[in-house]
């Protein structure tokens, strides 16, 4: 960036399915300690039209440039949305990419199946984590009692945005970066390595379960922290101060 430019100091947080956007806290007060300014998304979880302009709204609000976060169904998203001019790299933990014209569902073909990783469906389509295997298949790795205030506050997701079809991938024109949890019960370890491949992501692996947003946060905070710094100075050597 230019000598007058700031440095990329934004971060948008997204989170997944069957979670708010409170599971940041930790790799937000980490980011926040080091100057960042940290915006978190709420998405609804109604629909990927709807998760998309959550998460735009958020982007517009931004005074410069900012990492885009997605965890889980939240790559989805940013894949979507990351396409706003104010996204400027992305970030996915443990995080689903699809492409364009492809839909979350069919990441999973030929991948192996995660049984611990149990979604009960109501009759009107929303679907939660199963009460006895949410701390098995979702945060191992996390404390009984906060497993339990974790299956307690889930976020239903409508089941049919895993079938809908983003229309761009942002991955192809945005640099992205990925932090994935190699304890992750939610998603076939392969199915994550490639994802995070196929996309060209500098890839992040570290011990965790499906939670690493929250039990790995500060591995998460680094990434992050190193994707502004990289893109930072990216910038600085494209844009040669003026004589």
């Amino acid at each position: 960036m230019g000598t007058n430019e700031p440095e990329i100091t934004n971060v948008v947080l997204v989170h997944g399915a069957f979670a708010d956007g409170s599971g940041w806290r930790r790799v937000h007060d980490l980011l926040t300690a080091r100057g960042y300014r940290v915006s978190i998304v709420q998405n609804p979880l109604t629909s990927l039209e709807a998760d998309v302009a959550a998460t735009t709204r958020v982007l517009d609000l931004q005074d410069g440039p900012a990492i885009l976060v997605g965890h889980s169904w939240g790559g989805t998203v940013i894949t979507e949305a990351g396409v706003h001019a104010n996204a400027a790299g992305l970030v996915y933990v443990s995080a689903l990419a699809p492409d364009a014209g492809e839909t979350t569902a069919q990441q999973y073909e030929g991948f192996a199946p995660t049984p611990e990783f149990v979604i009960d469906v109501g009759d009107d389509g929303y679907g939660f984590i199963n009460r006895e295997a949410f701390h098995a298949g979702f945060a191992a790795d996390v404390s009984d009692a906060d497993a339990a205030f974790l299956a307690d506050s889930q976020v239903p997701i409508a089941m049919s945005v895993f079938g809908t079809a983003v229309t761009e991938a942002a991955w192809h024109t945005k640099p992205t970066w990925a932090v994935i949890a190699t304890e992750d019960k939610a998603f076939d370890q392969a199915m994550l390595q490639h994802m995070a491949s196929r996309i060209g992501a500098e890839i992040t692996n570290v011990p965790g379960s499906h939670a690493l947003f929250i039990t790995q946060a500060e591995t998460v905070a680094d990434v992050i922290a190193s994707a502004a710094r990289s893109l930072s100075q990216a910038e600085a050597i494209a844009e040669p101060v003026a004589s």
